[in-house]
């Protein structure tokens, strides 16, 4: 039997005493080489029945004598030099630059910076935007925004702003909205409720305030511009005027009962008669009116799919006393979890943001 030496307690980077699993595995492969070759007295044998070389044998066998167990320890060649990265002024060029132009790419970065005199490649300038958390487009945009609020009076360049911007439409497509008070924005989809018996394809016209999360339903058994707005003319804009306030904008899909020609298009009309920006959703992104889609998602839930299962309905219009009925709780008794609401009702909500509203006026008064 091969005699090794004493085995000394390793230990790890981090000075705890450790052996790693793999290392010792590949040493009791190796020591099991060395026995082998001593229990059959024959080196070219067991070398051929371990599938090794006889010089990889004899090198196992100096290892041994020479440093015991721990000399058959795998030694990498590989010494990290941490050390070899940018040196700092690139560095903090790359980061400068990261923030003036937070559009332009790695490649591109690289290629403008070459041509203020930095020379770096684009894959170092993607390490050292790694380093910093400036790797996407959106954390680029982020590090421009905080760079803005800390030097308070910052002027932008045309590419900032043009970058800004483009953040701005990215967050609508994908669902986060900007509301800063009642009416500043109100989100409008239509709903399919079901086929009646006798009445045919019925739909829901829905409202929703995107800051107090107020809402509005009302039955139809058409999907058409006039029954759009029908909507805001009935529940939505009396609603507002008997608060004191207004609807300055309403956020909308691209469906034809609510977009078309505005000498033609019924609700295109309204909108511009009672002087209402509308907004329409990115194609495709049915997301970017998720406040008003996850509210059918409740009235699904907590109102249809109950109602229909404990009462048979034979007329829209007894299905609508319904309705308004639960709509009444939801606005006024049941609690909301939304941004704004903080666990409050949204009519209580709405009211305690009457007070923007009122000093919004009073501004551009």
């Amino acid at each position: 039997m091969v005699v090794a030496k004493p085995r000394q307690n390793p230990t790890n980077w981090k000075g705890n005493p450790a052996v790693d699993h793999v290392s010792s595995r590949l040493i009791k492969n190796k020591l099991g080489l060395l026995n082998l070759a001593q229990e059959l007295g024959n080196i070219s044998k067991a070398c051929k029945i371990m599938g090794v070389s006889r010089d990889t044998f004899y090198r196992y066998q100096d290892a041994v004598e020479s440093g015991g167990e721990e000399g058959l320890r795998e030694l990498t060649r590989r010494k990290p030099n941490l050390k070899n990265r940018t040196d700092e002024l690139t560095e903090e060029a790359v980061v400068a630059f990261a923030t003036e132009n937070p559009a332009y790419g790695q490649v591109r970065a690289s290629n403008e910076l070459r041509k203020r005199g930095v020379f770096i490649s684009a894959g170092g300038v993607r390490c050292v935007w790694l380093r910093h958390g400036l790797e996407t487009f959106k954390s680029r945009l982020k590090a421009l925004e905080r760079k803005m609020a800390e030097s308070g009076g910052m002027v932008l360049t045309e590419a900032q702003v043009a970058a800004l911007e483009r953040k701005k439409d990215d967050d609508l497509a994908c669902g986060v909205i900007e509301t800063e008070h009642p009416g500043y924005l109100g989100s409008q989809d239509t709903f399919y409720v079901g086929t009646f018996k006798g009445v045919g394809r019925v739909y829901q016209q829905t409202f929703v305030d995107t800051y107090s999360k107020w809402a509005a339903a009302k039955l139809y058994t058409n999907k058409r511009p006039i029954t759009s707005a029908d909507l805001l003319n009935d529940r939505v804009l009396p609603f507002f005027e008997e608060q004191g306030m207004g609807l300055m904008r309403i956020l909308t899909d691209r469906g034809t009962e609510f977009c078309g020609l505005l000498d033609e298009h019924d609700y295109e009309l309204f909108l511009a008669v009672n002087d209402i920006e509308h907004t329409k959703t990115k194609a495709r992104h049915p997301q970017t009116n998720g406040i008003c889609e996850r509210f059918h998602k409740t009235i699904l839930h907590e109102f249809y799919q109950v109602a229909f299962r404990s009462k048979l309905y034979r007329s829209i219009e007894e299905l609508q006393a319904d309705l308004d009925a639960w709509m009444e709780r939801y606005n006024t008794e049941r609690t909301h979890e939304g941004k704004m609401c903080c666990g409050r009702t949204p009519y209580v909500t709405l009211i305690a943001g009457k007070e923007i509203w009122d000093q919004k006026v009073a501004a551009l008064n």
